[in-house]
């Protein structure tokens, strides 16, 4: 048997440790540097923090609380003011008794016949420049009230213009002897109707947010250390588990800008019902609702101001003093916390420092705290204007050019500046409790049961470590259910 060895076999003798200039290998020569940038690198194992902390979540976590809920539904209840005051129109028609035609409530709402004005109820009628004291002496089936005035024999002085005139109901008053059912007037109005309270019922429903993270088990196994330090608590040296742990910081920040940015679906909006370009099945029915976030929620049902922009001090303050009387007429809680991007914030740091006349421009020693050996504080966490105590503090997602700070830039005049909320709770009827609750202001609302919770459910799939299927890939889910509850959004304020 003949045995033939391959033309390259390595039958040379084995070298010896020896410096010579023929085996020295200069890092500087082009023709070892490429040797050297392949083997030799020096590898900062560190990871850099070039943005910092890079997460927005915690917001809602701050302001608000997390309840969990069992229905596809939540709907709560809010109460109507307690006291009668409307808009309308005055009608003096040169006779004995003007009249008041109901347009709205004074919030707004349009009504006809559903007001709670009563024959014997004492108002102030005011339009124009003038108050007038009147009793009510006809309530007809309708939105006319007939009116008498306490002052003078014939209404006059009120302006007739459409809808320009408020009416108060401060009281009554009733002759000796006189029951509610006594009428002496032409119209149906003989019998004085007792006052029901009217709520306005809300509902918001839980979208179903999904992501996963995937490394194939060849990756899985290649084992390549780095340092970082994580937003998810991933400290240390590790592996493809940094790539895991940045996919479940973002989803966890998605869970947070989902309910501040959330909307929910128009009527005329063809997501979910017309192209199913998010359902994946063919019924109608099923998916493209959406849901209310935080903003939508402010812009439907709450405040919305374009003031305290930084034009200059004293418009500043003007402007807030505006947003101080709005919640005047709204429930007046007096403790309140503001979110605000930088401008704004420094928009407001200007408006206060103005308000300091110990020292030019407000930066003067002692009132921060200082003397003249140390650094200024020029910026507030807090102030009190009015009877309102006010906590302000930058809110990073309208700040990050990767979040709404982006969006902000090249959105112009509807951009978001920051968002007015009302600390505490509010009393609210649940329907599903069937009594009032104590809640706070501003909540979310995830799915779970006794078997299963979806508030972040995260399970893991595929072939490495416990196999769980035939996939060569470990598979890492996230998924969450849930919706933001926004109650009494009357005291929330968003600036844009």
């Amino acid at each position: 048997m003949a045995i033939t060895a391959g033309n390259n076999l390595n039958s040379v003798v084995a070298p010896v440790q020896q410096t010579l200039a023929s085996n020295y290998i200069d890092f500087r020569d082009t023709n070892t540097a490429g040797w050297a940038q392949q083997y030799l690198p020096d590898l900062m194992e560190k990871e850099a923090e070039v943005f910092g902390q890079r997460t927005i979540s915690g917001f809602l976590a701050q302001v608000g609380a997390e309840e969990a809920m069992s229905a596809d539904q939540v709907v709560w209840s809010e109460q109507s003011r307690l006291h009668l005051s409307y808009k309308g129109t005055v009608d003096l028609n040169g006779d004995t008794n003007g009249t008041f035609t109901c347009v709205t409530d004074i919030d707004g709402n349009a009504l006809t016949t559903t007001h709670g004005i009563r024959v014997n109820d004492m108002v102030l009628l005011a339009s124009a420049g003038k108050v007038s004291k009147c009793l009510v002496v006809e309530t007809p089936e309708s939105a006319v009230v007939s009116l008498e005035a306490y002052d003078e024999a014939v209404l006059t002085g009120h302006s007739e213009t459409a809808s320009a005139a408020t009416l108060l109901v401060i009281g009554s008053e009733f002759g000796k002897g006189q029951s509610y059912s006594d009428f002496t007037g032409t119209h149906n109005s003989d019998r004085r109707t007792a006052l029901e309270p009217s709520f306005k019922s809300f509902s918001n429903k839980p979208i179903i947010m999904k992501d996963y993270y995937e490394v194939s088990g060849s990756d899985a196994s290649q084992i390549g250390w780095v340092e970082v330090t994580g937003e998810a608590g991933q400290n240390g040296y590790l592996w493809y588990l940094k790539a895991e742990g940045d996919t479940r910081s973002r989803f966890t920040d998605y869970l947070e800008m989902a309910m501040l940015e959330a909307e929910k679906t128009a009527e005329a909006s063809v997501i979910g019902f017309a192209d199913k370009q998010i359902r994946g099945s063919a019924d109608s029915t099923a998916g493209g609702n959406g849901t209310e976030g935080l903003f939508a929620a402010i812009e439907d049902r709450g405040n919305v101001t374009s003031g305290v922009t930084g034009v200059n001090a004293a418009t500043d303050l003007a402007e807030f003093d505006a947003i101080l009387a709005e919640f005047d007429s709204q429930g007046a809680i007096e403790e309140n916390m503001m979110f605000v991007n930088r401008s704004t914030s420094l928009a407001m740091d200007d408006m206060l420092a103005s308000m300091n006349s110990y020292g030019a421009g407000g930066t003067s020693y002692g009132v921060f705290s200082n003397d003249e050996n140390m650094a200024l504080n020029l910026g507030f966490s807090g102030f009190r204007r009015g009877s309102y105590d006010f906590y302000k503090s930058d809110f990073r997602y309208l700040n990050d050019k990767s979040t709404r700070g982006g969006i902000n830039s090249a959105a112009g005049s509807a951009a978001i500046r920051g968002v007015i909320i009302p600390a505490g709770v509010s009393s609210v009827y649940d329907q599903a409790l069937g009594k009032n609750l104590k809640r706070p202001f501003l909540h979310v609302r995830y799915r779970a049961s006794a078997t299963d919770n979806r508030k972040m459910k995260t399970w893991v799939t595929g072939s490495v470590g416990a196999q769980t299927s035939a996939l060569d890939a470990m598979q890492v889910h996230y998924l969450s259910e849930r919706c933001l509850v926004v109650q009494g959004a009357n005291n929330f304020m968003l600036m844009k």
